[in-house]
């Protein structure tokens, strides 16, 4: 990695994740999960899921620290300190690493994969937080900060210290979609537009092109995994647990190869040009309206 600084600690490697995600109760009444599971990948990667029975929509969070400052991607489904501690479990793992890292002034950056409301809910948390820039998830906000409002082909640098993130705009489920690419750990982070459940698209020709930029861009890069914000998908191939769904005992992984994003094109080479709801093995294309 270019520009590796003082981090170290690295991991780089295909392995499986080898997590046992939280995936629900079978009630409420009966929910012993934590509110928010966090998993250390390494010692300067943290990957998040939100609790089903706080929200069906469980969505995985990433916390990437660097040399001067953190981002925080995705700060989840509920608003409510309470129900939701985001901020507290942010600023816990935050403390942790300055404890073994010393430094003054760090910072904390929060951005997003996309503006819809199961991944932007907990910035309100972080609004008051010293040190800390939260930016707006809309696509006039997240494009200009990261350099995409004049050219939204281009690949962008985001330094975070001895970690250059490389984001690319990548509409289609999302007009404000982002996707990032952390050349420490290899992981190609997709949000909601690549991952193991009903892909929503908005925009079917923006969808189109987006995946095409992915496989290009993944082509020229060392990716170990690709990884999105949700599991929606079953074990059996092409069966997806209902909507609203709150327990997921049978659920896949979460990591997936650009393999997956190969059968995405594939897939919608098959649909063809006409939205068209149709589930393949890994997902199911989902046209919206």
């Amino acid at each position: 990695m270019s520009g590796a600084g003082e981090l170290g600690g690295r991991r780089f490697s295909a392995e499986p994740l080898g997590v046992d995600w939280i995936h629900g109760s079978p009630s409420a009444k009966h929910n012993t999960d934590p509110d928010l599971q966090v998993h250390r990948y390494d010692e300067h990667t943290v990957v998040l899921r939100q609790n089903k029975a706080i929200d069906y929509e469980a969505p995985f969070l990433y916390l990437l620290f660097g040399e001067r400052r953190a981002v925080l991607i995705d700060t989840g489904a509920t608003a409510s300190p309470e129900f939701f501690p985001v901020r507290r479990t942010v600023d816990d793992l935050v403390e942790t690493w300055l404890a073994r890292h010393p430094r003054r002034h760090y910072r904390l950056l929060v951005l997003h994969t996309h503006a819809h409301g199961d991944h932007v809910a907990g910035d309100g948390q972080f609004l008051d937080r010293p040190d800390t820039v939260v930016v707006g998830a809309d696509r006039d906000a997240a494009w200009a900060f990261l350099g995409f409002a004049d050219d939204p082909d281009a690949v962008r640098p985001l330094d975070l210290g001895g970690r250059v993130l490389e984001t690319l705009a990548t509409p289609g489920h999302d007009a404000a979609a982002i996707t990032f690419y952390d050349p420490w750990t290899g992981f190609l982070l997709t949000g909601d537009t690549v991952y193991r459940g009903r892909l929503y698209i908005e925009d079917w020709p923006a969808f189109s092109r987006t995946i095409d930029r992915m496989i290009a861009f993944a082509g020229r890069r060392p990716v170990t995994h690709v990884l999105g914000c949700h599991i929606e998908m079953t074990r059996r191939p092409g069966v997806d647990y209902p909507i609203r769904t709150t327990y997921q005992p049978d659920e896949p992984a979460l990591e997936m190869t650009p393999d997956h994003l190969h059968a995405v094109r594939a897939a919608l080479d098959e649909v063809g040009p006409e939205p068209t709801r149709r589930a393949f093995a890994d997902f199911v294309l989902w046209p919206k309206g």
